[in-house]
């Protein structure tokens, strides 16, 4: 058989290295490292190739991570196998490495396969007893730029499971929004189209600006938010601004983008002369649909006046679903309460009593009077003390009692009056869709 020989990858060789992950695959063999990876690290790592003439018959790809090199692909094709392309490649690889000053050489093998040889022949040792672990990161290294400059950040992994009660809006939320997202391709198979763009609508301090970062949490995707007071300060004025905003959402793969307070730029429109305003309105009623046709990405609009809302911006085919967050239940309003009151003192707290005092509070509410009660019990402990002449923090009492948050609650301004939640309710009846 003719030769083989040993060399650098070039970027003309992406076919050959293409071609042999696709031998790999067509055996049933799931390589540890997707394929995204592998070229990234060719390109960026180190890679060297075995060729035939001008044929790609083997490749070694490798990266390293401070003293130690991982082997992230190495194949040979069929008709070369046992003619040690494969050991040659290990070590012309480590060759290329060695200027990093490398203490130890690792690979990871699917379970399944069984051509190790070319490890052990290079002085590989099996290891016993180890368990690979992975989780997939959604921001890809090459998307921290423009997520800068957007600035847009990840959210907490747990941001969803501390959103205290409002069971019936997370539940709602999880099937509606979450669950099509995050399992795309099962939603595919009963013909589910995911959601491209939501509204939330609900009075003031509901917690919808935290809904929809918790849905950013929970599918792990950026979350950028669009502030129109800020981009109404761009020289291209607030509709070129927000046009090219979300051309460069566009360069990231997955988004979660969310535009608060929605009805500064989509109000509705007069039938008289065109305004400023009224542009940036036709602007982003153009970009919706642009924004649709882009899998990944989630646009969250939040209102607290929804009829306030151009009819055309609400219309079917724009948003999926107009989504209402309301006050707390009082299974909501208790969870609250538990969240807030230190952990030291909540069992000798009567949370039915402040759940039954607290009744019309929002979450934004329930958390200043939370505060408050805290801060009043805090200096209530330290300067009583003084008074007595007794030493600072000497056998106080640690934390709030349910009296303090009585009194907080008494004099806690409610956000949300009777007239606003009526509306809120007959708002739900003419507007919502879920």
């Amino acid at each position: 058989m003719a030769s083989w020989r040993i060399r650098d990858f070039h970027t003309a060789d992406l076919d050959g290295i293409l071609h042999l992950w696709e031998i790999i695959k067509a055996t049933g063999v799931e390589p540890v490292y997707a394929l995204s990876e592998v070229l990234a690290s060719c390109e960026k790592d180190y890679a060297v190739v075995a060729m035939h003439g001008d044929e790609v018959v083997g490749a070694a790809v490798a990266r390293a991570a401070h003293d130690q090199g991982w082997v992230v692909f190495l194949a040979t094709s069929p008709g070369w196998r046992e003619q040690g392309i494969g050991a040659a490649l290990l070590a012309a690889i480590e060759k290329r490495m060695a200027p990093h000053g490398l203490t130890k050489l690792s690979a990871l093998m699917p379970e399944t396969e069984t051509r190790v040889e070319a490890f052990l022949n290079n002085g590989f040792e099996l290891k016993k007893n180890l368990r690979y672990f992975e989780r997939q990161i959604r921001v890809h290294r090459q998307e921290l730029g423009p997520l800068s400059e957007l600035g847009g950040r990840l959210m907490p992994r747990d941001l969803w499971d501390l959103v205290a009660g409002m069971k019936r809006e997370k539940e709602l939320l999880e099937r509606r929004l979450v669950l099509p997202l995050a399992q795309a391709e099962l939603a595919e198979e009963f013909g589910v189209v995911p959601p491209r763009a939501v509204v939330l609508f609900g009075p003031p301090g509901t917690g919808k600006t935290t809904f929809a970062k918790a849905i950013a949490s929970r599918l792990e995707w950026p979350f950028v938010e669009v502030f129109p007071s800020r981009l109404a300060a761009d020289p291209n004025g607030l509709a070129g601004a927000l046009r090219e905003t979300f051309l460069e959402i566009a360069e990231l793969e997955h988004a979660v983008v969310f535009i608060d307070e929605v009805e500064e730029i989509a109000s509705q429109r007069s039938g008289g002369a065109p305004s400023p305003l009224q542009g940036v309105t036709n602007e982003l009623l153009k970009i919706i649909p642009a924004f649709r046709d882009q899998p990944g990405r989630l646009l969250v609009c939040a209102t607290n006046f929804i009829r306030a809302l151009d009819s055309a911006f609400l219309r079917h085919g724009r948003f999926d679903y107009v989504i209402p967050i309301g006050l707390p239940d009082s299974e909501a309003r208790a969870a609250m309460w538990r969240r807030f009151i230190p952990a030291a003192v909540v069992g000798q707290i009567d949370v039915e009593l402040l759940v039954a005092r607290s009744a019309g509070f929002s979450p934004a509410d329930i958390e200043f009077a939370a505060r408050s009660a805290s801060q009043r019990a805090l200096e209530k402990a330290v300067y009583e003390q003084a008074v007595n002449d007794e030493p600072a923090g000497a056998d106080a009492r640690r934390g709030p009692a349910t009296g303090d948050y009585i009194g907080a609650i008494a004099e806690t301004r409610m956000t949300v009056s009777a007239e606003v939640a009526q509306e809120f309710l007959e708002d739900i009846d003419a507007i919502a869709r879920v």
